[in-house]
């Protein structure tokens, strides 16, 4: 009898190895004191959870689950759902037996139904079956199958297959939606409110049923939408170990051409004409960063329209107009700067979004950086490290006319402009304009304290007194402005207009708008343009707006001109500094 009895018990302890492994296992998620609280917990996971239930725990504690499944389902549950952060990282794995009667769903039995197995439900093969052959490194199984071979989801399915993804997986998808204009929220794996409506809606617009919840084949279509723009451009990682940079490159639309301090370029292949990209390398501290910042903005390739952002460690500029839109992103880290400029043609926002998401995702800092010798394009006075600088339309004159930065121009100088500027970079807005008189009057955008203002003349110069007008002659080429001398000739111009000075003086285009100075280094006009007309007087033959139009315009804009001359004439060295204190540039933008 003792020895049958033995061999029961060793049957027994044999089979309690399997039985124990086959036992129903649950995620716990949350335990409340309340079965109010317990419910309302219940209920709010249930909205973006599968398998939500309740059980109450004994001694007036109610616990909040997921289940029933297998062992080997429930802990894939738990780690898919801890990284995703949708259920408390405290989250354990739970036996049936640890819990007494269910409160939620209302009516179900939980703890009586059959285990969820996600290897047997997702069909023939398990696991293995739904993910296919393998993904290459750094691919989702949604990429690397074709749609068509997918299995078909219950939401069950769907809601099960979409627990396996890693937090990375999940924040693709909404990148994806929010590259498709369906999600507007921050990358962060939750797939919460906002995250479900996108979802949704994507799949109303594709004739699927809006459950909130992607199948495993619609998340596929979604990223094959999202990557299909990039098709074409051969996109690929390169390492640049002279510039140390490592970055995905769309190949098939730049290839490397050359080196000029501190970028590396990679110039259009043709296939995406104006595409381009530079490399941005060099060693520095945060006032080269802010160089380089004041740099980029003059060149061609970054227009000016678009947002700028900069602190002391890192800036980025975007610009655009009707051919391009260029984005330049650098950062100063352990006294390297480096970044890049991508440059592509405008219009094809889809493909350059995508890419420049590609280019920032992918890129990485390497030792090294580029040394100044690294220059292999001819210098120029119209480049900057082998790029063209942006030049203005027109460049004239202007002076000074009040404390405030007021400033008084020819109305040539900004006829027709999108944008004023006053010496290269202080935007200006016209604010009086006199055609007949041929003046305007500029307000800069932010408030000046200008070395030196104007002071008119009460009366006009004599006949062939000696005069000087200040101007930038060359277009801004020379730092200050260059002083140019002549005569007096009449107070008026040929027609006989007295609102208009005659002089005989030899000055260039970009002098036009500079103030006329008598000896006393009073102003006596503002040089105007030569006649466009059918009369061509000769090339010494130039008018100025007279000083008294002048002050009446100034008036009417609420300005009150300063009153001078009638004092010693000046040295021409105390001359020379008068009008570098109160001449302008004015450049006129496209």
């Amino acid at each position: 009898m003792r020895h049958i009895i033995g061999l029961l018990l060793l049957a027994l302890t044999v089979l309690a190895g399997p039985l124990r492994a086959q036992e129903t296992a649950w995620v716990q998620i949350e335990a409340h004191p309340t079965l109010a609280e317990a419910e309302e917990r219940a209920r709010l996971f249930a909205r973006r959870l599968p398998d939500v239930a309740g059980f109450a725990l004994g001694g007036g504690w109610y616990a909040v689950a997921l289940g029933p499944y297998t062992r080997e389902t429930a802990e894939d549950v738990l780690a898919s759902y801890r990284a995703a952060a949708e259920i408390p990282r405290d989250s354990y794995i739970a036996r049936a037996s640890d819990y007494e009667r269910q409160f939620w769903p209302i009516g179900a039995a939980a703890l009586s139904g059959a285990p969820i197995d996600l290897d047997r439900d997702l069909g023939a093969g398990g696991r293995d079956a739904a993910a296919g052959p393998g993904p290459a490194a750094g691919e989702t199984v949604e990429e690397t199958l074709p749609e068509e071979t997918l299995p078909e989801e219950t939401l069950a399915e769907a809601r099960r297959s979409e627990g396996r993804l890693t937090r990375a997986e999940r924040e693709r998808l909404q990148e994806a939606l929010r590259w498709a204009g369906y999600y507007r929220g921050a990358i962060d794996a939750a797939f919460g409110r906002g995250t479900r409506g996108a979802m949704a809606g994507w799949q109303r617009d594709r004739g699927f049923d809006p459950t909130g919840v992607l199948t495993t084949r619609q998340r596929a279509a979604l990223l094959a939408d999202y990557n299909a723009v990039l098709e074409g451009l051969a996109l690929e990682t390169v390492t640049d170990d002279r510039a140390g940079i490592r970055i995905a490159l769309p190949r098939g639309a730049v290839a490397f051409d050359r080196y000029d301090y501190p970028f590396a370029h990679y110039e259009s292949t043709g296939e995406v004409p104006g595409a381009r990209v530079l490399l941005i390398s060099q060693e520095g501290d945060r006032g080269r960063l802010a160089g380089l910042y004041e740099i980029m903005q003059t060149l061609e390739i970054v227009p000016l329209d678009g947002p700028r952002e900069r602190d002391g460690r890192r800036f980025s500029i975007e610009g655009r107009d009707g051919e391009i839109v260029s984005v330049t992103e650098a950062a100063l880290e352990d006294g390297a700067i480096k970044g890049f400029t991508l440059v592509w043609p405008a219009g094809d926002e889809a493909r350059r979004t995508r890419l420049l998401e590609e280019m920032r995702d992918s890129f990485a800092r390497l030792p090294g950086t580029l040394a100044p010798e690294a220059a292999e394009a001819p210098a120029g006075v119209d480049l900057v490290a082998g790029l063209a600088v942006r030049r203005p339309v027109r460049a004239r004159s202007g002076f000074f006319v009040d404390a405030e930065g007021a400033v008084l121009t020819s109305a040539e100088a900004v006829e027709g402009c999108a944008r004023v500027t006053l010496d290269g970079d202080i935007e200006a807005r016209v604010v009086a304009r006199d055609a007949a008189l041929g003046a305007a009057v500029l307000r800069p955008e932010t408030r000046l304290a200008p070395q030196g203002v104007a002071a008119f003349a009460a009366t006009p110069p004599r006949r062939t007194a000696e005069i000087a007008v200040a101007g930038y002659s060359y277009g801004g080429q020379l730092p200050a402005p260059t002083l140019t001398f002549g005569r007096f000739e009449a107070e008026t111009d040929l027609d006989g207009a007295a609102t208009r000075d005659r002089l005989t003086l030899d000055v260039r285009p970009g002098d036009t708008g500079g103030p006329v100075f008598d000896a006393t280094g009073a102003v006596v006009g503002l040089l105007l343009p030569r006649d466009d007309g059918t009369r061509r007087p000769p090339e010494t033959v130039r008018f100025s707006a007279d000083a008294g139009a002048l002050r009446d315009l100034l008036a009417g804009a609420g300005i009150e001109a300063r009153r001078g001359g009638g004092g010693a004439a000046l040295a021409a060295e105390d001359l020379t500094r008068r009008a570098e204190a109160l001449t302008v540039r004015v450049a006129c933008w496209d």
